[in-house]
């Protein structure tokens, strides 16, 4: 496994990410601002969120792995267009002008810079009535709560071994 260095809470909440599950024939992706890496039950983890409302709750349900892919300044258009438009009307990858990479154990992109790849471990819906009063006006007046997912970090692939592949 290739080692990584960054600045985590910059690479969430400000370069943003994406979130992929599926298989090579039927996969959706979503740009998200939330998350963590760190250790669990002494494994690396990476912790993502996901809403019941977004089509890539789908895909993370059905699948035992996902990846998180970290990508360049260039890329924020279409990081933008991927986590405001559904996978549901339509190819909003393509739209995004990304190429998909299928991996033996999930899906990244050839522009990613960084790509976690995650055997999903735990996952577990938020508690509405352990939310503090403030962030439940802002986050969840009228949309579902998030549920968390938990993933054990068992590849890490930057962009120099995606461009090498056939």
């Amino acid at each position: 496994m290739m080692h990584l260095e960054a600045d985590v809470f910059r690479k969430f909440d400000k370069q943003w990410a994406l979130v992929t599950a599926g298989t090579p024939e039927h996969y959706n992706t979503m740009t998200i601002s939330w998350g963590g890496l760190g250790t669990l039950w002494r494994r690396p983890v990476a912790t993502v969120y996901v809403k019941k409302n977004r089509y890539t709750f789908e895909f993370m349900e059905q699948s035992d792995y996902f990846t998180v892919s970290f990508y360049p300044e260039a890329q924020r258009r279409a990081l933008s267009l991927l986590g405001s438009t559904s996978g549901r009307d339509g190819d909003k990858v393509a739209a995004a002008g990304l190429t998909p990479e299928f991996l033996p154990q999930g899906i990244t992109f050839r522009q990613a810079e960084t790509t976690l790849v995650c055997r999903k471990l735990y996952c577990q819906d938020f508690a509405l009535d352990q939310i503090p009063r403030d962030v439940q006006d802002i986050f969840y007046r009228d949309e579902p709560v998030h549920r968390m997912y938990i993933g054990e970090v068992v590849d890490i692939i930057g962009n120099e071994s995606l461009a090498n592949r056939p």
